[in-house]
């Protein structure tokens, strides 16, 4: 019998909608911010701020900003690849990687989302694989709700706080 690997999950969501609409949701700050995001910032190498509509290039470095958290809660990270039409891979928390592949099967665009290198952590409330799992799952539902039929499913309020942490 296989034991489980903490360290690595992947996650397939499918899409009433053209693989572009999906790639551009993931490759511009806009389209982050349209689904994912409160504030999505892409700096290119030479340290230029890229516009919203922009699309981002490896070695990009980011700031992510979160709806429920102030502007102290960063995400930052790099861009590892691009390809410009169905592939993105990028750094994460706590120096994971995740990896976007976008394809197309029966009628529906298939976007597979990997995330690995995880630190197994033997204490529950901190386990990384659970925690951005469970994370993941629920804005690849709310990219599906928006671009499927136009309703946001995040808490935008800044009167109700989040509690994941």
């Amino acid at each position: 019998m296989a034991e489980n690997n903490w360290t690595k999950f992947t996650i397939t969501a499918d899409f009433n909608a053209d693989a572009r609409t999906i790639y551009n949701a993931w490759a511009t700050p806009a389209g982050l911010e349209s689904w994912f995001l409160r504030k999505a910032e892409f700096y290119t190498i030479t340290g230029r701020l890229r516009s919203p509509e922009e699309y981002i290039l490896k070695e990009d470095t980011y700031e992510w900003y979160w709806h429920g958290f102030d502007d102290q809660a960063i995400q930052k990270g790099v861009v590892l690849e691009v390809n410009s039409i169905d592939f993105l891979k990028f750094t994460f928390t706590d120096d994971t990687i995740v990896s976007i592949s976008i394809r197309s099967a029966n009628g529906l665009t298939l976007l597979d989302l990997t995330q690995e290198n995880i630190k197994e952590e033997p204490n529950p409330s901190r386990n990384l694989f659970v925690q951005c799992q469970t994370g993941w799952i629920f804005y690849l539902a709310n990219l599906k709700s928006i671009v499927e039929g136009g309703i946001d499913l995040r808490n935008k309020r800044l009167d109700v706080k989040s509690n994941f942490k």
